[in-house]
């Protein structure tokens, strides 16, 4: 009897040991990470993320409205990214952060083969109402070329207007997309540019400006928002990551872990 009860005492102290263990390897988990689940879960479930793109699509659509009477010389256009500002890829980034992984190019053309993104709510029944008033859209985005298959089939499966070769511009050497905003002049007026990444409206986001640029160039083009730009709530990655990071790519978890515990604010 009292070897039977010291064997169960060593069962549960080893039992402690272990779970202790798991809890160490755990408390491994990258602060990035933990983040971006906490982004796509807020994305994916919060009634606040919606309101936020619901909000800015109506803005956009009031938009439309004053600006189709007074059209110019040229048809209209809006140009619009895609990844969370009109195909939501929150499954995709939830499930390389609850692997405590980073993105990576062969993950991310697995995801964009599936052809399978929601949409962001609000983005289809604006993108329509706006066609419905003569307005071309242009799907200017830095997805690859060899997505660019999979990206149409994934618009088309919504029955997006103008979701074809010939208004799909994707990313040509450059991550910049001012030369194809460009293109996009030489026969249209830009009525507005929709997006979730600073880059996405101006060229002077480009060329990785620090985060004191960034807000700076975003306080000269304070009126631009909500009157040409229209900015679509992406809490998982973006520009803003890269600034904080000091656009170094090769960062380890760790490295970063130890850069946002030097920049974040915290009560003392």
């Amino acid at each position: 009897m009292k070897k039977s009860y010291t064997l169960s005492i060593l069962l549960l102290l080893f039992t402690a040991c272990a779970t202790t263990k798991k809890t160490a390897t755990d408390s491994a988990f990258s602060i990035t990470n933990n983040g971006k689940v906490w982004g796509s879960i807020w994305q994916q479930r919060a009634a606040e993320y919606k309101a936020l793109c619901f909000q800015a699509y109506n803005i956009a659509r009031l938009r439309v409205d004053e600006g189709i009477k007074n059209s110019g010389s040229k048809p209209l256009a809006i140009v619009t990214d895609i990844d969370e500002t009109l195909l939501d890829n929150s499954p995709y980034d939830a499930a390389r952060a609850l692997q405590n992984k980073d993105y990576t190019d062969a993950t991310w053309k697995e995801w964009t083969d599936k052809a399978v993104a929601d949409t962001v709510p609000g983005a289809p029944a604006f993108l329509k109402y706006a066609a419905s008033k003569g307005i071309t859209v242009f799907y200017i985005t830095n997805r690859n070329e060899n997505e660019r298959g999979t990206t149409l089939k994934n618009l088309q499966l919504y029955g997006l207007p103008n979701a074809d070769d010939a208004h799909l511009q994707l990313k040509t050497g450059t991550s910049s997309k001012e030369a194809r905003r460009l293109n996009v002049l030489k026969t249209h007026n830009i009525l507005l540019l929709c997006g979730d990444n600073l880059p996405d409206f101006d060229i002077l986001y480009d060329n990785h400006p620090s985060e004191e640029n960034r807000v700076a160039t975003t306080q000269k083009l304070e009126k631009e928002f909500g009157t040409k730009y229209i900015i679509i709530p992406n809490p998982s990655y973006g520009d803003f990551e890269g600034a904080l990071f000091g656009f170094n790519y090769k960062l380890t978890n760790a490295q970063k872990d130890s850069i946002i515990r030097t920049k974040i604010k915290t009560d003392k």
